[in-house]
């Protein structure tokens, strides 16, 4: 017997941590219709729907150098922007991957004794976060303890320039009218 090999998704060297937007794409376990359903081009989602929402928008608070630009839940897989910034999400801004960061990283521009600001996340810590609140939250409402609601990985984009993030951002807001094109659809 064959055991397929896992290939990896990610970008080979790249530092996932370097500030900048990125588009991410997380689909449900076995591609479920699980958080509702599109009707006439707009997606409706039910109870397990407005907990990946909430969960979305929660993410900030726990990740204060994570902002959310465009967002959007489909019956079985969710498509998201999420901004890696250097600062405290205060005034949040979108720099570039690869773009110089202001006082290096070895100190943060601290003087003795204080505490550095909190250490910006990988983009695979924000998504598995995300990943892993939802799941918890899901599974107490619908009673079924460790069962997986995520597949095990994601489709990652990064977005180097302004005109890539306005095509992402139409694609991800028009994605409930296409639903019935989408390779997501179950046929």
């Amino acid at each position: 017997m064959s055991v397929p090999v896992r290939r990896a998704t990610r970008l080979p060297g790249f530092d996932y941590t370097t500030p900048g937007a990125y588009f991410v794409t997380l689909c449900v376990h076995d591609r479920t219709c699980l958080f509702g359903k599109v009707v006439d081009g707009v997606m409706r989602v039910n109870d397990y729907g407005e907990i990946v929402q909430q969960t979305w928008d929660a993410l900030p608070a726990h990740f204060p150098h994570v902002a959310l630009d465009q967002f959007v839940i489909m019956p079985n897989h969710v498509h998201g922007i999420i901004v890696l910034n250097d600062n405290d999400g205060v005034g949040a801004r979108f720099p570039r991957p690869g773009s110089p960061r202001p006082g290096g990283d070895a100190t943060h521009g601290c003087a003795g004794g204080e505490t550095p600001p909190l250490r910006r996340p990988s983009l695979g810590r924000v998504v598995g976060y995300f990943k892993y609140q939802s799941t918890k939250r899901i599974n107490l409402l619908r009673h079924t303890p460790a069962q997986p609601v995520w597949q095990r990985n994601y489709y990652e984009h990064v977005i180097r320039n302004d005109a890539d993030l306005a095509a992402i951002r139409d694609y991800v807001a028009g994605n409930p009218a296409r639903w019935a094109d989408d390779d997501n659809h179950p046929k």
